[in-house]
């Protein structure tokens, strides 16, 4: 039954809501939804409404809702120092501890992390890391940065110009000049059909240093990419990708920054998708699973051969000027020391694994032979259906017919949130790594059901 008050009023009166058709939730077409309490993998709102959050938020809640240890631990840490800067080799015994912690987790050729708030501005702070790199070693003029297309890497100034989604770039003057798109290894929508995984992969590398030769070598600081596309279209890099890539970027001497906002700590079945993939790289982007989103904090993972540089930087130049004011804060670094404490006691990450192959498998049996399925793939706790009109000639639906969000509409219904995936009529997954075999087959079935409403 609704409530008989005025907060949903404020809601339209008052806040600006991110990714939201703003003219729509003002004038009431768009509902407003409050989430009241969680547990678990299941969300409820004010009404009552139950759900199974099978996207974690936004692929964030690793180790589920309502862990009770990191909610102690946030109130701990509140009650003893609620907050104090990082500047001037300033720290709290959270954010050390924290910072021990991601270091033995993190490839043995790490070095040291410096923390932020959020993925978007952990690969700013990347980006003025590789200029600031690229100048203490002399090469003013390195310092363009390829992304990918699909790729997404935040919605600031530069972060949003990295992402190669159009919703980000379009009426905001993005992307800037310093910024260019390499093709998306996304093996299902190759041109060439006739092309297997491991050859898309070596398309994919001379198309990449086609675009560097192209440009100048001299002119490329850095290359970064999810090892997993995420909110392009969760898909998979096809065999041999990273192995390819990583070629061509030790050829011309050009950094490697690793995305790990979505899939570093467990959510592939290993702590990082670096790990999972064989790379090597020069940063690592951290947030999301760093502590379940229980309280912001994000990080960039530098590595032992940029960290030599960035010392010598600071005997040159004097202190580094970059630094946010809530950098290290140490009540998100008490819900990181908690949340990787609850990962590993947990078993989230070979539970992630675990899980992972069997949404997987699930969704293939599901839709195995469905005449509007084109794929289901996916890696770890990362899985996604693919629609098309005709998947056999790879013809996909008119945008305007808005087939997978009017699925993922059809399964909130049902009690199953999913998200619909920009750019396509995709259907994706990432649920909490604690989920259980009983909740993934309630994810499949509900699938399963409201495709069928839609589509028959």
């Amino acid at each position: 039954m609704l409530r008989n008050d005025t907060l949903a009023e404020w809601d339209r009166e008052n806040f600006f809501h991110s990714s939201t058709h703003l003219a729509q939730h003002a004038r009431g077409e768009v509902p407003t939804r409050i989430i009241s309490r969680a547990k678990g993998v299941y969300i409820e709102d004010r009404e009552g409404v139950r759900q199974l959050d099978a996207f974690a938020g936004l692929y964030c809640v690793n180790v589920g809702y309502g862990r009770t240890e990191i909610i102690e631990a946030i109130a701990a840490q509140a009650r003893e120092l609620a907050y104090y800067h990082s500047y001037v080799g300033h720290g709290t015994e959270a954010s050390v501890t924290l910072a021990k912690m991601i270091m033995d987790r993190a490839p043995a050729h790490m070095a040291r992390v410096y923390f932020g708030l959020g993925g978007s501005d952990a690969n700013e702070t990347n980006i003025k890391l590789v200029w600031y790199y690229n100048n203490i070693l002399g090469r003013p003029r390195k310092k363009k940065i390829i992304s990918r297309w699909r790729g997404y890497h935040g919605s600031g100034l530069m972060t949003g110009s990295l992402t190669g989604l159009t919703l980000f770039h379009d009426k905001f003057d993005l992307p800037l000049p310093q910024v260019m798109h390499a093709e998306a290894p996304y093996y299902l929508r190759r041109t060439d059909r006739d092309m297997t995984e491991a050859e898309f992969s070596a398309h994919c590398a001379a198309r990449l240093e086609a675009m560097i030769l192209a440009e100048g070598p001299d002119t490329i600081a850095a290359f970064i990419g999810e090892p997993v596309l995420g909110t392009g279209g969760i898909v998979p890099p096809p065999a041999g990708y990273w192995a390819a890539v990583q070629a061509v970027l030790e050829k011309y001497d050009i950094l490697l920054i690793a995305d790990e906002v979505v899939t570093g700590f467990g959510r592939l079945g290993t702590m990082f998708g670096s790990d999972h993939y064989g790379m090597r790289p020069d940063l690592i982007t951290i947030a999301k699973g760093l502590t379940s989103a229980y309280a912001p904090l994000s990080g960039s993972i530098v590595s032992d051969r940029m960290w030599q540089v960035l010392m010598r930087g600071t005997d040159e130049n004097g202190p580094i000027g970059h630094g946010w004011t809530y950098s290290a804060h140490p009540i998100g670094a008490a819900a990181g020391v908690a949340n990787l404490k609850l990962v590993d006691e947990l078993g989230l990450v070979a539970n992630a694994g675990t899980m992972g192959q069997a949404l997987k498998r699930g969704l293939q049996a599901a839709f195995q032979g469905h005449p509007n399925v084109a794929e289901v793939r996916g890696e770890g706790l990362m899985a996604a259906v693919e629609l098309a009109r005709s998947p056999d000639t790879l013809t996909f639906f008119d945008p305007a017919e808005k087939v997978a969000p009017r699925i993922v509409a059809e399964m909130a219904k049902r009690g199953v949130i999913a998200r619909a995936m920009p750019q396509g009529d995709i259907i994706g997954f990432a649920p909490p790594l604690c989920i259980t075999q009983a909740e993934v087959d309630q994810v499949v079935a509900v699938t399963q059901a409201a495709t069928a409403a839609v589509l028959g």
